[in-house]
């Protein structure tokens, strides 16, 4: 996926009349599109480990939504972000975390239960907690409507992952068999919305590209580290650490997208934090998990817990 997308986004960028075709305006129905197939996946059983854990949970969903939002705040105030490019960097710190994190959780050896679980309360809440903490983060910077906010979330995110939670649960059969051609559906989606944006802003982008990116691999770096430095300090075990890293620095990218296209429309480079976000996340996240993996083998202590859950 990560290979694809890089291609798809160079590609973009080098040659954007060719690809000029797909329009910015697509990026909020194709993202209810990839929402609709993370709720296929899930089942409502999922939602066990929110009431069997809720500790670990809620200390999950306070570090998504505190860690991101400010380390977001502070590199625009490090870097001297123009507005533009601050709104899009908040907002990408203020949604939910990503939908590939859970497969990165799985492949790195960590509580897939609890990913499940955080991925699905922070997407849940998102339509309350992402207007408000932008609003609270990047209300100096331009007027954000809180309400209009909220309704898009729950029209782009809560709505069609319930209908696919919905799907999943009156006809499984159909839910099981489209399943394992989710990947490769969410892997082109997320793709043309990557190349929407890119060559949309592909002259932007040669100005200040380099900045975006050193920018946006902080940010989800400083997601990783401090996410896996929140859980220690709570206690929490080896595999619980890993999810908590990974679901603090993955985000729901697309959702930025989504919100900058329909929200900050006046600001066009406001999309271009989260595309380069939905690049660069799917490459550290495979290095992450090849890192997770070593550390699992390296200390047995870690394996045996793992293989104990």
């Amino acid at each position: 996926m990560a290979v694809i997308i890089l291609i798809a986004a160079v590609l973009s960028f080098v040659f954007p009349g060719t690809t000029g075709c797909i329009r910015t305006s697509w990026i909020t129905p194709l993202l209810g599109c990839v929402m609709f197939g993370m709720g296929l996946t899930l089942d409502f059983r999922d939602f066990v480990v929110v009431f069997s854990h809720p500790k670990d949970v809620l200390a999950g969903f306070i570090c998504q939504f505190t860690i991101m939002p400010l380390a977001a705040m502070a590199l625009c105030r490090l870097f001297s972000l123009p507005p533009e490019l601050a709104v899009g960097v908040i907002l990408v710190g203020c949604c939910p975390g990503g939908t590939s994190s859970n497969v990165i959780t799985y492949l790195s050896k960590g509580d897939v239960a609890l990913s499940v679980g955080m991925t699905g309360v922070s997407t849940l809440a998102a339509p309350i907690m992402t207007p408000l903490l932008v609003r609270l983060l990047a209300g100096t910077i331009v007027p954000v409507d809180f309400w209009g906010m909220f309704l898009s979330i729950v029209n782009v995110i809560v709505v069609p992952v319930a209908a696919g939670l919905a799907v999943k649960r009156f006809f499984r059969k159909f839910a099981d068999a489209v399943v394992e051609y989710l990947p490769a559906f969410s892997t082109t989606v997320i793709t043309l919305i990557v190349v929407a944006v890119v060559s949309a802003n592909a002259p932007q982008l040669r100005t200040c590209g380099l900045l975006v990116m050193l920018v946006v691999i902080l940010h989800n770096l400083l997601g990783y580290v401090l996410g896996f430095m929140a859980g220690k300090l709570l206690g929490m075990s080896e595999p619980k650490r890993k999810a908590v890293s990974i679901e603090v620095g993955m985000q729901n990218s697309g959702l930025a997208c989504s919100l900058a296209s329909s929200h900050f429309s006046a600001m066009a480079m406001a999309t271009v934090p989260g595309a380069v976000f939905s690049v660069w996340h799917n490459i550290s996240g495979a290095l992450l998990a090849r890192l997770y993996n070593r550390r699992t083998i390296a200390g047995e202590p870690e394996l045996k817990e793992y293989k104990n859950q």
